[in-house]
């Protein structure tokens, strides 16, 4: 049953609801690709600044942080903590997924959010609203901080390659940059959100996959390749090679390391009777530890390696650091606590800590030195990562986002923040911050494997 204060909130959410729909809507039908999240950042940026709030910007290029003070004193000040508790986060993603043939697909970039995003920001803000309310804010013995994080999609990797090389960046997703500039410093436990495409109310607590990408670069020699394909370096019979060893090596992964191998090739020729000189593959390997993705990566990059050798091609390997594994909460209960208090009928069910899910996320490096804690909600239809993907019930989409968001900020940190702390107190991280980066730069890596070519016949050979 609600107190007075979970009443409070719920009712002031609610109060608010056609400019939360509104604010959903503008950022459904503009989405942004990540890194690049310029105006839905101003738009939760100028939402957040409406409520009185100090507010950080451009952290990891557009990511947008603010901090509401708990307790009686001033609820915007710049201080850094509060000195009365712990501080928790209530964190939404700013990007899309580039789904050109979306309804709502951005026609310059082909952006569509395909993934909810634009729910979990909505969430995000219809707490802030809530929690700024004097009385709500005054019972919170902790701080709040509401941030917008950029690119949770790990896509379109040439272009973040090229913002490493300027500077921008140096890992390849939002949350992983957060930590490494120290964005995430000041903050000791962070609430996440996922939609769905079911009306599902969920305790998200479960494990997931970690990830390394690899691009791999073939050159070869090209050539005509009905007349002369003789004095070619065929690159694409060396993907095809390395594709074909890389299936061979999957009986070889352990079942319990739910080790996920999966490749596209992003450049080659256009013509069928063209020996290819370039080919470029991208890979990404899931595993359920660190130690079990990394081991399927170096079978994988052996596979490569037979490709080139085969077909005497130039090979460049480039290995950058992708998501770190879920480390689930041991007591997640508060979560579901916060789901009942509005699911009315609809059952509030739980996945994890026993259950695994072989998808992948930026949370897993946020979840490897510090506690988390997600939950799901609906409200949408179609299959979320396709182009099916509309809003269905707006309310479950938006409203109830916001009001399990806000719920679970105040549980946590009423009474003394004693569900925080204890979260907090019990929780042990897989990493510290220093060893996180040591490894996400262990995983940066480039081998180049040299041409080499046999010596081209000519008409007068004969031994």
């Amino acid at each position: 049953m609600m107190d007075r204060i979970e009443q409070r909130i719920c009712e002031i959410i609610d109060s608010r609801r056609d400019a939360l729909l509104s604010f959903a809507d503008d950022i459904w039908r503009h989405a942004e690709l990540g890194f690049q999240e310029y105006r839905t950042a101003e738009k939760f940026n100028e939402a957040l600044k409406s409520l009185g709030l100090l507010t950080e910007e451009k952290l990891a290029v557009t990511g947008v942080k603010a901090r509401l003070h708990g307790g009686t004193g001033d609820p915007a000040s710049d201080t850094a903590g509060s000195e009365s508790g712990p501080t928790v986060c209530l964190m939404g993603e700013l990007d899309a997924l580039p789904i050109p043939n979306h309804e709502f697909a951005n026609p310059e970039t082909g952006a569509a959010h395909c993934c909810g995003h634009h729910a979990q920001l909505t969430g995000v803000l219809g707490a802030a609203i809530a929690l700024s309310d004097p009385e709500i804010r005054a019972a919170l013995d902790g701080d709040i901080v509401f941030f917008g994080v950029p690119a949770e999609e790990y896509v379109e990797i040439e272009k973040r390659n090229q913002m490493r090389r300027q500077g921008l960046i140096r890992y390849g997703c939002g949350k992983c940059e957060l930590i490494r500039i120290g964005a995430l410093d000041d903050i000791d436990l962070v609430v996440g959100h996922h939609s769905s495409c079911t009306k599902k109310y969920l305790i998200a607590n479960r494990s997931c996959n970690g990830f390394v990408t690899k691009i791999a670069r073939f050159r070869g020699r090209a050539a005509h390749a009905a007349g002369e394909p003789q004095r070619g370096i065929d690159a694409m019979a060396a993907a095809q090679i390395a594709m074909h060893a890389v299936d061979i090596q999957r009986e070889t992964f352990r079942d319990r390391d739910t080790v996920r191998v999966h490749s596209c090739i992003t450049k080659t020729e256009s013509a069928a009777n063209v020996i290819a000189d370039e080919v470029v593959m991208e890979y990404s390997i899931r595993g359920k530890t660190i130690a079990a993705y990394r081991d399927a990566a170096l079978k994988v990059d052996r596979a490569l390696r037979a490709g080139a050798t085969a077909l005497g091609c130039e090979l460049t390997i480039e290995t950058l650091p992708g998501n770190l594994p879920i480390v689930p909460v041991r007591d997640a209960s508060v979560t579901g606590e916060a789901l009942a208090l509005i699911a009315g009928d609809t059952p509030v069910t739980c996945t994890g800590p026993d259950f695994h899910s072989t998808s992948s996320g930026d949370y897993g490096d946020i979840s490897c030195i510090m506690p988390l804690l997600q939950f799901n909600t609906g409200g949408f239809s179609g299959s979320f990562h396709s182009p099916d993907v509309s809003v269905s019930d707006p309310d479950d989409a938006y409203i109830i986002p916001a009001k399990v968001f806000a719920l679970m900020g105040y549980r946590l940190l009423r009474d003394g923040a004693v569900r925080a702390r204890g979260i907090i107190d019990e929780f042990r991280p897989t990493l510290t911050k220093a060893q996180y980066i040591e490894l996400m730069e262990s995983l940066m890596t480039v081998e180049k494997i040299e041409a080499a070519p046999l010596p081209l016949l000519d008409e007068e050979s004969v031994i």
